[in-house]
């Protein structure tokens, strides 16, 4: 196991968020007609009622272009050929070249634009944020789209009943920009590569996933590795106010929750009405709690990241909009 764990300077905060979700649904009632299951085990297992699925014309950057259109019709004080950077996390690319985020960029006209994918799974969003911020920090980039997108429907083995149950789609995209005063405080990478098969994909092939391994894993380092996030900002649990884990499964977030003697009612999460979309989930989440008006300038949060690689990312942030 490697292991990178360090406070981090910033200059940088989020200045801007926007979601998209297909409109078509996959309910629990759906599935009931595909595989040997039922709404009763699937909400009491999983805690998911539904979750969106792409049409065959819904590709990856078309969900992440969709998703930045909200992001600036709700901040329309945003001139998108400001952008200097695109960084989308995705492990469902359109294609293996061009990068979804050159797709990005050219819909929404950032003419002189890093635009840049990355693949860490359920972690990417989380890892881009990080990336975006030390950009920010060489002082060489001002404004960065980071975009979590997924089109896990379309590698989803609807014959399995284990893990058909749980992938759906969806984008969020945030505006990290440069600040005087940054919001970043803290951040971790854990990479535990000898367990990266207990979820994976072959290039054309399904989901595969041992679920109950990824559940161990995730229950036995995730708490471990948001107290040293706050550690590492001289802050204490009493003092977040929200945590903001990878929303894989309701079940895994209330069990997670009980170990960091967290309240549960305090996570930020995506997965119930949109099931488990990978690098999206966290931008989902922050920006469902954003338009509910729980998220407020200033609050403490803490993103945690983690799925295939077996690969974790943490940030702890102000937030600032």
């Amino acid at each position: 196991m490697t292991q990178r764990i360090t406070g981090i300077s910033s200059t940088a905060h989020i200045a801007a968020i926007g979601s998209y979700v297909p409109e078509q649904l996959i309910t629990n009632a759906d599935l009931e007609q595909m595989v040997d299951t039922n709404n009763e085990w699937i909400v009491r297992r999983t805690g998911i009622e539904q979750r969106h699925r792409a049409s065959a014309e819904q590709t990856t950057s078309r969900l992440a272009i969709a998703a930045v259109q909200n992001m600036l019709e709700r901040f329309p004080a945003i001139d998108a050929s400001s952008v200097d950077g695109i960084i989308v996390a995705t492990t469902t690319p359109d294609m293996p070249f061009p990068s979804v985020a050159s797709q990005v960029q050219q819909a929404i006209g950032a003419e002189r634009c890093l635009a840049v994918d990355i693949s860490a799974a359920c972690a990417g969003f989380v890892s881009a944020l990080q990336m975006a911020n030390g950009l920010i920090l060489s002082g060489a980039y001002r404004r960065i789209v980071v975009i979590g997108a997924e089109t896990l429907t379309k590698i989803t083995d609807y014959s399995d009943r284990s893990t058909c149950i749980l992938f759906g789609d969806g984008a969020g995209a945030v505006l990290v920009e440069a600040a005087e005063s940054g919001a970043f405080l803290a951040s971790n990478a854990v990479t535990d590569g000898t367990g990266g098969m207990h979820v994976y994909s072959y290039p054309g092939g399904k989901i595969v996933q041992n679920g109950r391994e990824v559940y161990k894993w995730a229950l036995s380092t995730v708490p471990g590795g948001v107290a040293d996030l706050l550690s590492k900002a001289g802050r204490t649990i009493h003092q977040l106010d929200w945590f903001v884990p990878h929303s894989a499964n309701l079940r895994m977030i209330e069990a997670i929750c009980e170990r960091m003697e967290f309240p549960f009612e305090k996570a930020l999460e995506s997965v119930v009405r949109n099931g488990n979309t990978s690098a999206a989930t966290i931008p989902l989440a922050l920006d469902a709690a954003y338009k509910e008006g729980k998220l407020r300038p200033n609050q403490l949060v803490a993103l945690y990241g983690f799925g295939s690689g077996l690969t974790q990312s943490g940030l702890l942030l102000e937030w600032t909009i």
